[in-house]
């Protein structure tokens, strides 16, 4: 004969894993993770920049890493995000090239979209190209020098334009 708290637990223990085990499961096969992650160290002080995306493939010889699909880009020494479609990262030459809807933020709230981003890191300089046709647009966060309705200097008067002809 069985002592009576085995007898209780036993089938309380097989309910809870006949419901636990199937979702467990169904998570790891429905949700896989197929976003590849890569970490490079920027030079002095290890600073980790952050590429996240479909598919990633590094050349170990030219030491390029080249990031396709949903690409996602964390440099918080920089305080950088930028999402892209593909993005490769030069170690050697420390820049990286953005392409295919790229959007990028720093903190502070500056923004820029393009088609095409190179960002030079020891620089901290942005090239921007447009699609064919398109322009590119940046938004910058400019301190007011207005603060409560008191304008120490007025702004200058701007010419009116002339239509073309």
């Amino acid at each position: 004969m069985k002592p009576c708290n085995q007898s209780l637990t036993s089938p309380l223990r097989r309910f809870g894993l006949a419901l636990v085990l199937p979702a467990a499961l169904l998570g790891a096969f429905t949700f896989p993770s197929q976003t590849q992650t890569a970490t490079a160290q920027s030079a002095g002080g290890n600073r980790p920049l952050t590429i996240r995306s479909d598919i990633q493939e590094y050349d170990a010889k030219s030491q390029i890493i080249t990031a396709r699909g949903n690409v996602q880009m964390l440099y918080p020494a920089r305080k950088i995000q930028a999402t892209a479609a593909q993005a490769q990262y030069f170690s050697k030459e420390r820049r990286i090239d953005f392409s295919g809807n790229v959007y990028i933020l720093q903190q502070g709230g500056n923004s820029i979209r393009a088609e095409k981003v190179t960002y030079l890191i020891d620089e901290g300089r942005f090239v921007a190209l447009p699609q064919s046709n398109r322009q590119v647009e940046s938004i910058y966060m400019v301190e007011d020098s207005e603060i409560g309705g008191q304008n120490t200097t007025p702004a200058p008067k701007t010419p009116n334009l002339k239509p073309a002809n």
